[in-house]
């Protein structure tokens, strides 16, 4: 059984739901650099996020592959100068706010999976410039064991003056099947952005960024002399 599984997964394709993908910009949201390794942001995350509509539930033959972001690529924080993680330091950041995900497949068809992604980014002291195109990867692998296919996206992003904005993506990834036996609970399907060794520590440490680091508080005020 798994040698048939490993031999049809061979060809396995993550393909772009369009020839580009769809991307919707919302200036003015700001990334929260708390990187939860959970499928989904929290519902106060949500609360604070455009929100990513549910997709249609369809009938399967069987169970889809679990989608979620990987916790050590869910940030992407660039940290110039002495490497403090304080303000003034701080270039280009990004988080995967939000994912959302269903499947469908009847009979020996391949498991077609929809993603939709929501993006918070931001850019600090250090950025240069008002766009940067980010990038990142999704993986297809066999739960918990080897990855089986990854795909690079570029994400082309303008800040138009601010100093944050989300973006949506909508993905779709196909899985090739060994058999009808196959269902989609022997997949995974990992999301994370493209981040430098110091940046997946950092995301790996429980390294928060916080607006005040590295400043110094401000003086407190003298009362008036009676």
């Amino acid at each position: 059984m798994r040698r048939a599984l490993f031999a049809s997964l061979a060809v396995m394709t993550v393909a772009a739901a369009l020839p580009a993908a769809a991307q919707a910009q919302v200036p003015g949201q700001t990334p929260d650099q708390r990187g939860r390794p959970t499928q989904d942001a929290e519902p106060a995350e949500r609360s604070r996020a455009p929100r990513i509509a549910p997709l249609r539930r369809q009938p399967n033959a069987g169970p889809c592959p679990y989608v979620k972001i990987l916790y050590d690529a869910a940030r992407f924080v660039e940290i110039a100068g002495d490497g403090r993680a304080a303000a003034s330091n701080i270039g280009y950041t990004g988080e995967i706010e939000g994912l959302s995900s269903g499947c469908a497949y009847q009979s020996d068809e391949p498991i077609t999976v929809h993603v939709d992604l929501l993006f918070n980014l931001g850019r600090g002291p250090q950025a240069q410039g008002d766009s940067r195109t980010y990038r990142y990867w999704i993986a297809v692998t066999e739960r918990n064991r080897a990855v089986l296919a990854k795909e690079y996206f570029d994400l082309p992003v303008t800040f138009e003056g601010a100093d944050r904005t989300s973006v949506t993506e909508e993905r779709v990834i196909v899985i090739p099947r060994a058999g009808i036996e196959t269902s989609g609970a022997n997949f995974e399907v990992l999301v994370g952005f493209d981040v430098t060794p110091e940046m997946a520590e950092f995301n790996r440490s429980g390294s928060r960024f916080r607006v005040t680091a590295g400043q110094s508080p401000a003086p407190a005020a003298t009362p008036p002399a009676q």
